[in-house]
């Protein structure tokens, strides 16, 4: 694993030692990036099932003014915060479930990026808490990975675009316009 571009461009992140963390992987994180290149500076990014930090590190890289991490697990979380000092940043890694998370953060963000465990069933739940406790600022993005033969539904947002990668595919939503 490394950072596909940015600042920090080249430097390797520390991986994972557990199946129970998935990073997205290079080609993947590239592809994301790639089209969000002229989002991503100056914005407030919210990294969610954080794992590695891959993710929300690759938006740090690339000029993101803040991101905060988000992971249930221990491991995810001291995962996190050793690439981040690996790469001398800091940001706000919070150890928690998703929908404490979720309920509690007192910010709106200009990009979500929602990688949960592929068969977890929580993609429809974060776009609801996401959308009820107002996270996702006005012109925002949620950028949601998901196995191709999973289903995503949501009715809070509207995607409009979403690529396939091999046996992974990468959503991208945004508010619907309102009538």
């Amino acid at each position: 694993m490394r950072i596909v571009a940015g600042k920090h461009r080249g430097k390797k992140l520390l991986a994972p030692n557990t199946t129970l963390i998935r990073p997205t992987g290079d080609k993947v994180k590239q592809a994301v990036f790639t089209k969000l290149q002229f989002f991503v500076p100056g914005k407030v990014v919210l990294d969610l099932f954080s794992g590695s930090g891959a993710l929300g590190i690759e938006a740090l890289s690339r000029g993101a003014s803040e991101v905060i991490f988000v992971d249930g697990s221990r491991q995810g979380v001291n995962l996190t915060k050793s690439n981040l000092k690996a790469i001398n940043e800091s940001c706000e890694v919070i150890f928690s479930d998703y929908q404490n998370a979720l309920e509690n953060l007192n910010k709106s963000f200009d990009l979500i990026l929602l990688d949960p465990p592929y068969h977890s069933g929580y993609y429809e739940r974060c776009f609801e808490l996401i959308y009820k406790n107002n996270l996702l600022k006005k012109d925002g993005i949620i950028v949601c990975e998901r196995l191709r033969t999973i289903e995503v539904t949501t009715s809070y947002f509207e995607k409009f675009d979403s690529k396939d990668y091999g046996t992974v595919s990468v959503d991208y939503y945004c508010a619907k316009e309102e009538k």
